[in-house]
């Protein structure tokens, strides 16, 4: 299966930041497909000094969803991430990974929505996704990643 990771640092040394998450990605969920460039967004949902550095990645995994889940949670936890956001509460971190697709499969448990609800409301999720799956469909919507983020645009 394809799982398609979100990722955001906006604290410390960036770049590193999302390297070294995508080194443990490839090394505990699986095979990196593709890895988007590192773009520089603005702070959303909330004010920062600190601007994000922000990317998606394509991971083919044996793991089923909530084991991805644990997995990046764990990462988070071993790379400096000190709280999850909570009710829509955002606040400066370390590293940010989001679980945004897993296929064409749709979840929906305590603890884990997929596809992620918010996604297509974020430019800094669609432009990196867009990147490496344009022509992914969305299995809500039913529009290619591409065509969602032209709809961001609009």
């Amino acid at each position: 299966m394809n799982v398609y990771l979100g990722l955001g640092t906006n604290l410390g040394n960036k770049k590193q930041h999302l390297h070294d998450a995508v080194q443990q990605i490839s090394e505990r969920i699986g095979e990196i497909v593709s890895l988007s460039a590192f773009y520089e967004t603005a702070p959303w949902g909330f004010s920062s000094e600190n601007s994000f550095l922000n990317a998606a990645l394509c991971v083919e995994t044996s793991l089923p969803p909530l084991s991805v889940l644990r997995v990046t949670q764990a990462i988070e936890q071993e790379l400096g991430r000190t709280a999850k956001s909570v009710n829509h509460t955002y606040a400066d971190r370390v590293i940010d990974i989001d679980l945004l697709l897993y296929s064409d499969t749709t979840v929906e448990v305590e603890g884990l929505t997929i596809p992620h609800p918010l996604m297509t409301e974020r430019r800094f999720v669609m432009e990196p996704l867009a990147e490496i799956a344009p022509d992914l469909y969305h299995p809500l919507i039913g529009k290619t990643m591409q065509q969602l983020l032209e709809m961001l645009s609009n």
